[in-house]
């Protein structure tokens, strides 16, 4: 879509060190601050954007949104996981490394936005509630484009089966098995479902599954890793 952009990157071309390595994005989980700022100006400028014009969160699990015109105060990230923005040229960012991150966009309108969503934000409606927001802003779901990017996929996401049957009340899409039999949930299928109820029709999903490829990041693999980023941002 003209005037739309989005970006996931993978675990490579960064400075940390094992077990970060190497393009960690992640500010908290646990590696050298001068690393992931160092990361965090290289992927901003393979990407052509200023990373002082980057708005980051701090993520935790729920349905907030934060309409912003720039980044928050340095080390003091909203806790939200969504952000929206009518700011052309300012990008905003969402951290993963298992879970689905999902980008937004309405070029027609100049909006806008970053989700969050793992399994409680999902059945929580962060994505509902972040389309909403945009709309706010003058989006029109019919116009939104919607990318999500690298995530455990619902053949690797095992879980027990009463929060599967729990999340597929909320949401039947995300009802999922493993490749080996057992309970599991699909995260990005309940996200491209309530997509697809908003009235959201440009979407399109990575194949990728985090757990599966040594080329991203994943908590559910290794528990002490990095963090990988989308980036969405509007001419």
């Amino acid at each position: 879509m003209s005037g739309a952009h989005f970006a996931f990157t993978d675990r490579w071309g960064g400075v940390s060190a094992v077990p970060y390595e190497e393009l960690n994005l992640g500010g908290a989980v646990g590696d050298d601050p001068v690393s992931v700022r160092a990361n965090r100006e290289r992927a901003a400028g393979k990407l052509g954007l200023d990373p002082a014009r980057v708005v980051w969160m701090n993520q935790v699990h729920g349905r907030d949104v934060a309409v912003v015109d720039g980044p928050f105060a340095p080390g003091d990230p909203a806790a939200v996981d969504a952000v929206v923005t009518s700011r052309r040229r300012t990008a905003l960012a969402v951290l993963t490394a298992d879970c689905t991150p999902v980008l937004l966009a309405d070029p027609v309108a100049g909006v806008a936005g970053a989700v969050h969503a793992g399994r409680p934000g999902m059945v929580a409606g962060v994505v509902p509630a972040a389309v909403e927001a945009m709309v706010s802003l003058g989006a029109d779901p019919a116009r939104i484009v919607a990318r999500t990017g690298p995530a455990v996929c619902g053949r690797c996401y095992e879980v027990p089966e009463p929060m599967r049957a729990e999340v597929a009340e909320i949401e039947p899409a995300a009802w999922s098995q493993t490749s080996w039999g057992t309970p599991a949930v699909d995260v990005t299928a309940g996200v491209h479902a309530q997509l697809a109820a908003l009235g959201v029709t440009d979407r399109e999903a990575s194949p990728v599954c985090t757990l599966e490829s040594p080329d991203h990041f994943s908590y559910r693999r290794d528990r002490t890793t990095g963090r990988l980023a989308g980036y969405v941002w509007l001419d």
